[in-house]
């Protein structure tokens, strides 16, 4: 279940449960409020449009908390005119929880918590069934002999020796 509201001048889609930034309200914080501007309403397919708005349908909301949020950076510039302007502006907002459509509460919290207890149950089935399982034994690596090397150091060696000058000759 959904509704389409109009609260502050804006349009918002609500369900109950869910928490939504509207501008500031003055209300305080825990205290309930009631839209009374409700354009559309969907119960379970059955969609309702309001002409503009729905008769006797309300939402029921609870204030959690006034924030404000993120700083929104301003900046005017004309090319070649020596003309900048940085202006920074923050938006106040209210916190507000859904808690009903039309005075109704859906079931769905419910199912969904009852969902969420058996959740856990399912996974501890997953994590026996990886505890049977025995790792795969690893192949044990040989070294190589590292011969290559060792010879290398050694003709490097005779090539150097190869190119100093005998001492005394001229």
């Amino acid at each position: 279940m959904y509704a389409i509201v109009e609260i502050a001048g804006q349009q918002f889609k609500v369900e109950e449960g869910k928490k939504i930034f509207v501008h500031r309200l003055k209300v305080e914080d825990g205290k309930q409020i009631d839209f009374d501007k409700v354009l559309l309403i969907e119960e379970e397919g059955k969609i309702t449009i309001g002409e503009p708005v729905v008769k006797d349908a309300k939402v029921e909301g609870k204030v959690i908390n006034q924030v404000r949020g993120d700083k929104v950076i301003v900046f005017k510039k004309k090319r070649k005119k020596g003309y900048r302007v940085k202006n920074g502006h923050r938006q106040n907002f209210t916190q507000v929880e859904i808690v009903s459509i039309n005075g109704k509460t859906t079931p769905k919290k419910q199912a969904a918590k009852k969902v969420a207890a058996e959740a856990p149950a399912a996974e501890t089935v997953a994590e026996k069934k990886a505890e049977t399982k025995k790792p795969a034994a690893k192949k044990a690596e040989t070294k190589k002999p590292e011969t290559k090397k060792a010879a290398d150091k050694k003709s490097a060696a005779k090539k150097t020796e190869a190119k100093k000058p005998a001492k005394g000759k001229k």
